[in-house]
Formats: C-alpha cells, structure tokens, sequence
C-alpha cells in the first residue's frame, strides 16, 4: 500500500528542492527577517506575546499609511473609485488591526508587570509610523517631530508626512472642487496644524447627506467607517491599558489611563459626525 503522502504520477506536488537558493517565499516574505527580529529582555513567558503583537501593530500601521497616502492621492486627482477602494481596504485592515488588542487585553497587572521595567522609557507614542498615521487622519502638531530627531531618515519622512495634506484635507478640498463654498481658511490653511472643525465644512456635508449627493455619500461613508474604526481601536487600547495598570503613570513618561481618555475623546473628522445632527 502506498503512503498516503506520496504524490500521485498525475500529482507531483509542491517543488521541494530549490537547491543551495532560499525558497522563492522567502525571497518574497522574508519570514526569516521577520521571525527573528523579536529580542527579549526578560525570561517572562508573557513578554513574547507582547513583543510580537506591538511589532504586527507596527505592520498593520505601515499598511494603512499606504492605503491612506493612495486614497488622499486619488482624491486629489478626483479618482474617486481608487479613493474608495484603497477606503474600504483599509477598513478590513483596521479590524484587524484592531483584533490585535486581544492577546494584550487579558493580561493582569501582575503579568504585566513582570516584563513592564523591561520597556524603560518606551512608548507606542514614540512610534513613527503610527505617528505617520495620525497626521493622515489631521491629527498633526511640528512638536511630534522632536522625539525622532536622533533618527535623520525617520525624521524627514515624517518632516514630509507633516506637510503635506492629511487624508482628509482632501477630501474637503473635493468637496470644493464639487461646487460646496468653503472659505479660504480651510482650503489654505496650515497644513502642518491640526484640524480644527468648521462650520462651513459642517454645512457641506449636511448637504452631502440630505441630498445623498451619488458620488460624495460613498466618500462619506468610507471616511465614517474609518472614523469609527479608529475610534474603536482608541478605546480598545485604553481598555487594555486599564485593565493592565489601572491608573498608574504610563510608559514613556505619559499620564497612562487619562491621556488615553482624553484621546479616545477625540472625534476623527469631526464634521462627519456633527453633520448628522442637522439631516
């Protein structure tokens, strides 16, 4: 009787041998880059799991500024369906991202504090690709350089993502270019402040909403999904940090439970979510 394993004549089965070559996933993934880049500073159990999850984070960070720039490019060359697209990808993406919580949420502050010392003044809040995606989102201060100032590469990259328009930047300055009156003061303004909810973009998207303008309500709507998702991923962390450490001071020097308070009350595109109140 033949193994139940052994390729049949008219199935060979996957290439095996690639010789003295790395195998073609590799070359592609770099899974061996990738599994090798957790260092532990602790013998605790817990501290890989930790590790890894922040470094997955940092990945799903790294995709969704992708997204983001694609969409805010798109929208700027009145592309509607790639702005849309790379939204509703990047929706999935935040779900996801957004799952990664778990491992993390159950941890008792015994367990975290087991490898916590191990992180010294490190924060997420030091992150430069997270801070790449809050500056797409308008959330964007000249102040939030400073800590990457030892980093020349990392620096610039954020020195540009700084100044240039935030996702949502453009999508007001589509709804300019649709025939909606917005005054100077948002369309010139300084894109390296954070962004401040007007009026006048208040009333366009009322107008968007109450006359379910057909190629505006779907822009709406992906920035809203976004929005909440974000939101959701706020209030995720700030339940896992409350259940890891209560109120105590956080990493990084950061007031920990109400920094994160303060932040999940913040709404992303705030104009969004007020329009819906005049509909």
């Amino acid at each position: 009787m033949s193994h139940p394993d052994a390729p049949r004549p008219d199935d060979p089965g996957p290439t095996l041998d690639f010789g003295a070559d790395a195998t073609p996933y590799e070359d592609y993934v770099h899974a061996e880059t990738l599994t090798h880049l957790q260092q532990t500073l602790t013998d605790d159990p817990g501290e890989p799991a930790f590790l890894v999850t922040t470094q997955v984070m940092e990945l799903w960070f790294t995709l969704l500024v992708h997204e983001w720039r694609t969409a805010a490019r798109a929208l700027r060359a009145g592309d509607l369906p790639t702005a849309l697209a790379a939204l509703d990808r990047s929706a999935h993406e935040l779900r996801a991202l957004n799952a990664s919580w778990e491992p993390l949420a159950r941890l008792t502050p015994r367990q975290f504090n087991a490898f916590r010392p191990a992180l010294g003044d490190g924060s997420g809040f030091q992150s430069a690709m997270y801070r790449r995606l809050e500056f797409l989102l308008g959330e964007k201060s000249p102040s939030m350089l400073v800590p990457h100032r030892g980093s020349p590469r990392v620096h610039a990259e954020l020195t540009e993502a700084l100044h240039e328009p935030s996702l949502y930047d453009e999508a007001v300055a589509l709804l300019a270019r649709h025939g909606f009156a917005l005054p100077p003061e948002v369309l010139e303004r300084d894109r390296t402040a954070r962004w401040t909810p007007h009026p006048a973009v208040e009333a366009a998207w009322q107008r968007v909403y109450a006359e379910e303008t057909p190629l505006l309500l779907p822009l709406g709507e992906a920035l809203t999904e976004v929005a909440e998702l974000v939101w959701r991923w706020r209030n995720d962390h700030l339940a896992a940090t409350r259940r890891a450490m209560g109120g105590k001071q956080g990493t990084g020097g950061s007031a920990g439970v109400a920094w994160l308070e303060k932040r999940a009350r913040q709404p992303v595109f705030p104009e969004l979510w007020t329009a819906r109140g005049h509909v």
